[in-house]
Protein backbone atom coordinates (compact mmCIF):
# COMPACT_ATOMS: atom_id res chain seq x y z
CA UNK A 1 0.00 0.00 0.00
CA UNK A 2 1.37 3.49 -0.40
CA UNK A 3 1.86 5.82 2.71
CA UNK A 4 -0.90 8.54 1.67
CA UNK A 5 -3.66 5.74 0.34
CA UNK A 6 -4.92 3.51 2.59
CA UNK A 7 -8.78 3.90 2.90
CA UNK A 8 -10.20 3.51 -1.26
CA UNK A 9 -13.69 4.31 -2.09
CA UNK A 10 -14.89 2.83 -5.21
CA UNK A 11 -18.18 4.75 -6.47
CA UNK A 12 -20.16 2.27 -9.04
CA UNK A 13 -20.56 -1.57 -8.36
CA UNK A 14 -20.96 -2.29 -12.14
CA UNK A 15 -18.08 -4.85 -13.65
CA UNK A 16 -15.46 -2.10 -13.74
CA UNK A 17 -16.03 -0.63 -10.18
CA UNK A 18 -16.49 -3.99 -8.73
CA UNK A 19 -12.78 -5.02 -10.44
CA UNK A 20 -10.98 -2.07 -9.08
CA UNK A 21 -12.29 -3.21 -5.23
CA UNK A 22 -11.72 -6.57 -5.50
CA UNK A 23 -7.83 -5.85 -7.29
CA UNK A 24 -7.54 -3.37 -4.16
CA UNK A 25 -8.50 -5.40 -1.38
CA UNK A 26 -6.44 -7.95 -2.74
CA UNK A 27 -3.56 -5.71 -2.56
CA UNK A 28 -3.95 -4.83 1.33
CA UNK A 29 -6.48 -1.44 0.78
CA UNK A 30 -9.44 -1.21 3.00
CA UNK A 31 -12.53 -0.38 0.41
CA UNK A 32 -15.50 1.03 0.33
CA UNK A 33 -18.17 0.07 -2.24
CA UNK A 34 -20.78 2.60 -3.11
CA UNK A 35 -23.69 2.36 -5.44
CA UNK A 36 -27.09 4.16 -5.53
CA UNK A 37 -28.55 1.77 -2.89
CA UNK A 38 -26.96 -1.02 -0.26
CA UNK A 39 -28.87 -3.67 -2.18
CA UNK A 40 -26.87 -2.52 -5.56
CA UNK A 41 -23.41 -2.35 -3.37
CA UNK A 42 -24.31 -5.79 -1.35
CA UNK A 43 -24.73 -7.43 -4.96
CA UNK A 44 -21.64 -6.22 -6.09
CA UNK A 45 -19.81 -7.65 -3.12
CA UNK A 46 -21.18 -10.92 -3.71
CA UNK A 47 -20.28 -11.24 -7.34
CA UNK A 48 -16.60 -10.58 -6.39
CA UNK A 49 -16.56 -12.95 -3.62
CA UNK A 50 -17.89 -15.10 -6.17
CA UNK A 51 -15.45 -14.78 -8.52
CA UNK A 52 -12.42 -15.02 -5.92
CA UNK A 53 -13.95 -18.49 -4.83
CA UNK A 54 -13.60 -19.31 -8.91
CA UNK A 55 -9.63 -18.18 -8.42
CA UNK A 56 -9.67 -20.10 -5.28
CA UNK A 57 -11.23 -23.09 -7.24
CA UNK A 58 -8.65 -22.72 -10.11
CA UNK A 59 -5.53 -22.65 -7.79
CA UNK A 60 -5.39 -18.67 -8.81
CA UNK A 61 -5.37 -17.27 -5.21
CA UNK A 62 -4.96 -18.51 -2.05
CA UNK A 63 -8.30 -19.34 0.15
CA UNK A 64 -7.10 -17.44 3.44
CA UNK A 65 -5.96 -14.18 0.69
CA UNK A 66 -9.60 -14.63 -0.37
CA UNK A 67 -11.49 -14.23 2.58
CA UNK A 68 -8.87 -11.22 4.06
CA UNK A 69 -9.53 -9.19 0.80
CA UNK A 70 -13.52 -10.31 0.53
CA UNK A 71 -13.20 -8.82 4.81
CA UNK A 72 -11.77 -5.70 3.56
CA UNK A 73 -14.29 -4.50 1.07
CA UNK A 74 -17.53 -2.86 2.97
CA UNK A 75 -20.38 -2.40 0.82
CA UNK A 76 -22.02 1.25 1.73
CA UNK A 77 -25.01 2.81 0.48
CA UNK A 78 -24.77 6.43 0.83
CA UNK A 79 -21.84 9.05 -0.46
CA UNK A 80 -21.24 10.06 3.27
CA UNK A 81 -20.24 6.92 3.81
CA UNK A 82 -16.95 7.79 1.98
CA UNK A 83 -16.04 10.95 4.08
CA UNK A 84 -12.81 9.26 5.90
CA UNK A 85 -11.72 7.78 2.21
CA UNK A 86 -8.23 9.10 1.33
CA UNK A 87 -8.64 8.35 -2.46
CA UNK A 88 -12.08 7.66 -4.51
CA UNK A 89 -12.64 6.64 -8.17
CA UNK A 90 -15.73 7.23 -9.82
CA UNK A 91 -16.74 4.15 -12.40
CA UNK A 92 -20.44 5.04 -12.47
CA UNK A 93 -21.42 4.81 -16.63
CA UNK A 94 -19.49 6.76 -19.34
CA UNK A 95 -22.26 9.79 -19.11
CA UNK A 96 -20.61 13.32 -18.18
CA UNK A 97 -23.79 14.59 -16.50
CA UNK A 98 -23.86 11.52 -14.37
CA UNK A 99 -19.73 11.63 -12.99
CA UNK A 100 -20.48 15.54 -12.61
CA UNK A 101 -23.54 15.05 -10.82
CA UNK A 102 -21.53 12.40 -8.52
CA UNK A 103 -18.90 15.01 -7.82
CA UNK A 104 -20.83 17.97 -6.90
CA UNK A 105 -22.55 15.36 -4.07
CA UNK A 106 -19.50 13.49 -2.90
CA UNK A 107 -17.04 17.12 -2.99
CA UNK A 108 -19.06 18.27 0.25
CA UNK A 109 -18.28 15.59 2.73
CA UNK A 110 -15.13 14.32 1.50
CA UNK A 111 -11.91 15.34 3.76
CA UNK A 112 -10.09 18.40 2.27
CA UNK A 113 -6.67 16.15 1.41
CA UNK A 114 -8.92 13.47 -0.15
CA UNK A 115 -8.06 12.90 -3.82
CA UNK A 116 -10.52 12.12 -6.43
CA UNK A 117 -10.23 10.08 -9.71
CA UNK A 118 -12.15 9.23 -12.10
CA UNK A 119 -12.16 5.71 -14.28
CA UNK A 120 -13.82 7.09 -17.59
CA UNK A 121 -12.48 5.87 -20.41
CA UNK A 122 -13.05 9.04 -22.76
CA UNK A 123 -14.26 12.21 -21.16
CA UNK A 124 -12.35 15.14 -20.45
CA UNK A 125 -10.35 14.70 -17.00
CA UNK A 126 -9.57 18.36 -16.90
CA UNK A 127 -13.55 19.69 -17.71
CA UNK A 128 -14.43 16.82 -14.62
CA UNK A 129 -11.67 18.27 -12.69
CA UNK A 130 -13.09 21.84 -13.04
CA UNK A 131 -16.81 20.64 -12.00
CA UNK A 132 -14.86 19.52 -8.07
CA UNK A 133 -13.41 21.89 -5.29
CA UNK A 134 -10.28 20.02 -5.72
CA UNK A 135 -8.94 20.21 -9.66
CA UNK A 136 -5.36 20.03 -8.15
CA UNK A 137 -5.83 16.49 -6.78
CA UNK A 138 -7.97 15.01 -9.30
CA UNK A 139 -6.66 12.24 -12.02
CA UNK A 140 -7.88 9.79 -14.30
CA UNK A 141 -6.79 6.08 -13.46
CA UNK A 142 -8.88 4.40 -16.37
CA UNK A 143 -8.38 0.71 -15.41
CA UNK A 144 -9.22 -2.32 -18.57
CA UNK A 145 -11.57 -4.79 -18.61
CA UNK A 146 -11.84 -7.18 -16.82
CA UNK A 147 -10.04 -5.39 -14.11
CA UNK A 148 -8.18 -8.34 -12.45
CA UNK A 149 -6.84 -9.79 -15.87
CA UNK A 150 -6.00 -6.57 -17.29
CA UNK A 151 -2.29 -5.40 -16.59
CA UNK A 152 -2.75 -1.80 -17.87
CA UNK A 153 -4.08 1.11 -15.86
CA UNK A 154 -3.80 4.41 -18.02
CA UNK A 155 -2.77 7.96 -16.11
CA UNK A 156 -4.42 10.95 -17.47
CA UNK A 157 -3.98 14.17 -15.85
CA UNK A 158 -6.30 17.05 -16.11
CA UNK A 159 -4.15 20.49 -16.63
CA UNK A 160 -4.63 21.45 -12.60
CA UNK A 161 -3.62 17.80 -11.75
CA UNK A 162 -0.61 18.34 -9.34
CA UNK A 163 2.99 16.40 -8.95
CA UNK A 164 2.07 15.12 -5.95
CA UNK A 165 -1.42 13.71 -7.13
CA UNK A 166 -0.10 12.14 -10.10
CA UNK A 167 2.41 10.39 -8.22
CA UNK A 168 0.35 9.13 -5.62
CA UNK A 169 -1.98 7.42 -7.85
CA UNK A 170 0.97 5.80 -9.86
CA UNK A 171 1.92 4.45 -6.51
CA UNK A 172 -0.90 3.25 -5.77
CA UNK A 173 -1.45 1.59 -9.16
CA UNK A 174 2.12 -0.27 -8.93
CA UNK A 175 1.21 -1.69 -5.46
CA UNK A 176 -1.89 -3.25 -7.58
CA UNK A 177 0.68 -5.31 -9.90
CA UNK A 178 -0.39 -3.33 -12.67
CA UNK A 179 1.58 -1.18 -15.59
CA UNK A 180 1.17 2.60 -16.12
CA UNK A 181 0.68 3.99 -18.98
CA UNK A 182 0.38 7.87 -19.03
CA UNK A 183 -1.89 9.94 -21.82
CA UNK A 184 -2.38 13.66 -22.45
CA UNK A 185 -5.90 14.84 -21.55
CA UNK A 186 -7.45 14.33 -25.33
CA UNK A 187 -10.57 12.63 -26.32
CA UNK A 188 -10.48 8.95 -25.46
CA UNK A 189 -6.82 8.75 -24.16
CA UNK A 190 -5.02 6.43 -26.14
CA UNK A 191 -6.08 2.68 -25.82
CA UNK A 192 -9.92 3.70 -26.90
CA UNK A 193 -8.95 6.28 -28.93
CA UNK A 194 -7.01 3.50 -31.01
CA UNK A 195 -9.06 0.65 -30.40
CA UNK A 196 -12.83 2.08 -30.33
CA UNK A 197 -12.13 3.55 -33.94
CA UNK A 198 -11.28 -0.59 -35.17
CA UNK A 199 -14.56 -1.64 -33.76
CA UNK A 200 -16.83 1.08 -35.72
CA UNK A 201 -14.76 0.12 -38.66
CA UNK A 202 -16.20 -3.43 -37.65
CA UNK A 203 -19.34 -2.48 -37.60
CA UNK A 204 -19.38 -0.74 -40.59
CA UNK A 205 -17.84 -3.69 -42.39
CA UNK A 206 -20.87 -5.32 -41.44
CA UNK A 207 -23.10 -2.35 -42.05
CA UNK A 208 -21.88 -2.48 -45.88
CA UNK A 209 -22.14 -6.27 -45.89
CA UNK A 210 -18.49 -6.81 -46.49
CA UNK A 211 -18.48 -9.65 -44.02
CA UNK A 212 -21.02 -11.22 -41.43
CA UNK A 213 -20.35 -11.13 -38.04
CA UNK A 214 -18.45 -14.46 -38.28
CA UNK A 215 -16.48 -13.35 -40.77
CA UNK A 216 -15.15 -10.34 -39.68
CA UNK A 217 -14.55 -11.21 -36.13
CA UNK A 218 -12.14 -14.77 -37.69
CA UNK A 219 -10.74 -12.64 -39.96
CA UNK A 220 -9.34 -10.51 -37.30
CA UNK A 221 -8.66 -13.50 -34.57
CA UNK A 222 -6.61 -15.34 -37.23
CA UNK A 223 -5.80 -12.75 -39.45
CA UNK A 224 -4.72 -10.21 -36.88
CA UNK A 225 -3.72 -12.55 -33.87
CA UNK A 226 -6.34 -10.74 -31.73
CA UNK A 227 -7.62 -12.79 -29.00
CA UNK A 228 -11.36 -11.59 -29.24
CA UNK A 229 -12.76 -10.45 -32.54
CA UNK A 230 -13.82 -6.75 -32.58
CA UNK A 231 -17.62 -7.68 -32.61
CA UNK A 232 -17.37 -10.45 -29.83
CA UNK A 233 -15.46 -7.27 -27.65
CA UNK A 234 -18.31 -4.52 -28.70
CA UNK A 235 -20.53 -7.27 -27.05
CA UNK A 236 -18.02 -7.67 -24.18
CA UNK A 237 -17.37 -3.87 -23.39
CA UNK A 238 -21.20 -3.24 -23.98
CA UNK A 239 -22.67 -1.29 -27.07
CA UNK A 240 -23.73 1.89 -25.31
CA UNK A 241 -20.02 2.02 -23.73
CA UNK A 242 -18.82 2.18 -27.57
CA UNK A 243 -21.45 4.59 -29.00
CA UNK A 244 -20.42 6.99 -25.91
CA UNK A 245 -17.04 6.99 -26.53
CA UNK A 246 -17.36 6.61 -30.33
CA UNK A 247 -19.59 10.37 -29.53
CA UNK A 248 -17.18 11.80 -27.15
CA UNK A 249 -14.31 11.48 -29.75
CA UNK A 250 -16.74 12.50 -32.61
CA UNK A 251 -17.61 15.48 -30.88
CA UNK A 252 -14.09 16.36 -29.07
CA UNK A 253 -12.01 16.31 -32.31
CA UNK A 254 -14.53 17.25 -35.29
CA UNK A 255 -13.94 14.56 -37.20
CA UNK A 256 -16.15 12.71 -39.38
CA UNK A 257 -13.86 9.40 -39.44
CA UNK A 258 -15.05 9.48 -35.84
CA UNK A 259 -18.64 9.42 -36.92
CA UNK A 260 -20.59 5.93 -34.99
CA UNK A 261 -21.61 3.51 -37.42
CA UNK A 262 -25.52 4.02 -38.21
CA UNK A 263 -25.68 0.09 -37.00
CA UNK A 264 -24.45 0.54 -33.58
CA UNK A 265 -26.92 3.53 -32.55
CA UNK A 266 -29.58 1.37 -34.19
CA UNK A 267 -28.99 -1.70 -31.89
CA UNK A 268 -28.06 0.46 -28.57
CA UNK A 269 -31.58 2.22 -29.69
CA UNK A 270 -32.89 -1.51 -29.63
CA UNK A 271 -31.71 -2.13 -25.67
CA UNK A 272 -29.41 -4.72 -27.71
CA UNK A 273 -26.25 -3.88 -25.88
CA UNK A 274 -24.38 -6.62 -25.76
CA UNK A 275 -23.72 -9.69 -23.30
CA UNK A 276 -25.11 -7.40 -20.49
CA UNK A 277 -28.56 -7.52 -21.71
CA UNK A 278 -28.48 -11.22 -23.22
CA UNK A 279 -28.30 -10.08 -26.91
CA UNK A 280 -25.98 -7.77 -29.36
CA UNK A 281 -23.59 -9.02 -32.32
CA UNK A 282 -24.70 -11.70 -30.54
CA UNK A 283 -27.40 -13.63 -29.24
CA UNK A 284 -26.08 -15.17 -25.51
CA UNK A 285 -29.54 -16.89 -24.36
CA UNK A 286 -28.33 -20.02 -25.50
CA UNK A 287 -25.79 -22.26 -24.89
CA UNK A 288 -23.46 -20.81 -27.22
CA UNK A 289 -23.24 -17.38 -28.46
CA UNK A 290 -25.07 -17.50 -32.05
CA UNK A 291 -24.31 -13.91 -34.59
CA UNK A 292 -27.70 -11.81 -34.71
CA UNK A 293 -26.83 -11.03 -38.04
Amino acid sequence: MTGSIKTLGVIGAGQMGCGIAQVSATAGYDVKLNDISLENAEAGKAKIVEAMDRAVGGRKMDKADADAAAARIVPVGTLEDLSDCDLVIEAASEKEEVKRGIFSKLCPVLKPEAMLASNTSSISITRLAASTDRPERFMGIHFMNPVPRMKLVELVRGIATEDVTFEASKAYVATLGKTTTVSEDFPAFIVNRILLPMINEAIYTLYEGVGSVEAIDTAMKLGANHPMGPLELADFIGLDTCLSIMQVLHDGLSDSKYRPCPLLVKYVEAGWLGRKTGRGFYDYRGETPVPTR
